[in-house]
Formats: C-alpha cells, structure tokens, sequence
C-alpha cells in the first residue's frame, strides 16, 4: 500500500535546472577550463560532485577541482540563486498528498543550506516531513544512497512508496532503490527519456499532477487497481 512519496526538488519543485549549469560554466571558465553551457547541462540531474570528475583530469581534479567547486557554489549563491522560481501549485500537491494520508520526503543532491532555501521558495517548508542532502549519502544520483536515505528516514519500504522526479537519473536511482519513479518534463527532458530510464507515468509539471492526482499513481485507489493488473 502506497504510504509516501519522494520528490526530487531541482527542476521537479523549484525551476533553477538550467542556472545550475551556468554556474558551472562561469566556475570552469574561471579555472581555465572549457566547458559549454551545454555540455554543463547534460550533467544536471546528477548529483552536484559529477561535473568535475566528467570534464576534469585526475591532476586537475587533486590540484583545484576543490577550490572550483567551492568558486561555483558562492557564485551560485550570490549571483543565481535569487533568479530561482517555484514550479506552480506546489504546496497544493503536498496538501493533496498529505490528505490522502501519504508522508512526504524531499531526496535532493542540493546542499543543505540550499536545500533548506529551496523549500522554502516552493512553500514547503513545513510541509515535508523528510530531506535528505549530500551529507546523508556516500554517493550522489544516479547511485541509490539518496532515495535510500530518506525511505530509512521515514521508516517506509521502497515497495510502499514513489519518486517523483525530472529527470532519468532520478529514475535510475529511484529504480535502483525498488522504487517507481513518476517524471516530469518541467526539468527540460523529455517524455521519451523519462520512460526510457524507468519512469511509470510523465506529467508535465507539479500543477498537472496535482490536477490528476486521483488518476495518477499517487492515487491508493489506483495504485491497488495497477496491483491487481487493472489498467
């Protein structure tokens, strides 16, 4: 039986998928290194240590992949994270979710300080009742550690809940927890990605699945029905 639901927030609650990658351009320019807007943006999703093992040498990594990392995150702080934006309908879909009687968790690779400043420009803040950041897992999405995390915190068997996430590693690594994964397109992939990492059902955004919660997974009734083969 359906008991809780994980969300993912970056591209999923709050729309800053592609401020993250401008961040990382501008800290890769800064450090000498040339890597595209684009090429930034094809790693978001994963967790925020990626980007540098993918574009970076192991010297260049040892040598200032610390003192880059640490750049990009005071010039997100200070340039981009105002810019930041609340996907629509968002706390009316934790309330919806909260009514049908299903805890909520947020499993995100954010860290914790821009974590706590993401729910609450989504209004969720006292609305969840779990988060996780890096700092609760060894390895970042598309590894499972997160996902795997917030179900230890909320007492919760993966087979008793759902993700909801924008992108295909939210789906693997949901996957690789046991659970199901629900996509949304408002994270900037699209719908045949999403279902090809493993996503159960797409929506293009909170607003939508909230209007379809009763017809969605989210719903216990249906998610009995889909148990029992009914579609």
């Amino acid at each position: 039986m359906l008991q809780a639901i994980v969300f993912d927030i970056d591209g999923t609650l709050v729309d800053s998928v592609d401020l993250h990658p401008l961040a990382w351009h501008e800290a890769f320019s800064q450090f000498g290194h040339s890597v595209s807007f684009e090429q930034a943006r094809s790693q978001i999703g994963k967790g925020g240590d990626q980007p540098i093992p993918t574009f970076l040498s192991d010297h260049d990594s040892a040598d200032h992949g610390a003192a880059l990392e640490e750049w990009r995150s005071a010039r997100f702080k200070s340039e981009h994270l105002a810019s930041v934006r609340p996907f629509s309908r968002v706390p009316e879909l934790f309330r919806h979710a909260r009514d049908a009687g299903l805890k909520i968790a947020v499993a995100s690779s954010a860290k914790e300080d821009e974590l706590q400043k993401y729910l609450e420009i989504a209004g969720v803040t006292k609305l969840s009742d779990a988060a996780t950041s890096p700092s609760d897992a060894d390895r970042s999405k598309p590894a499972p550690d997160i996902f795997e995390a917030v179900l230890a915190k909320l007492h919760v068997e993966a087979s008793n809940a759902l993700a909801v996430g924008d992108s295909p590693y939210d789906a693997q690594a949901a996957n690789k927890t046991g659970l199901n994964c629900i996509g949304l397109l408002c994270g900037g992939f699209i719908e045949k990605d999403l279902r090809a990492a493993g996503c159960i059902d797409v929506y293009p955004g909170p607003a939508a699945l909230d209007a379809c919660f009763d017809w969605s997974p989210l719903s216990a009734t249906r998610t009995s029905m889909l148990g029992r083969g009914v579609r």
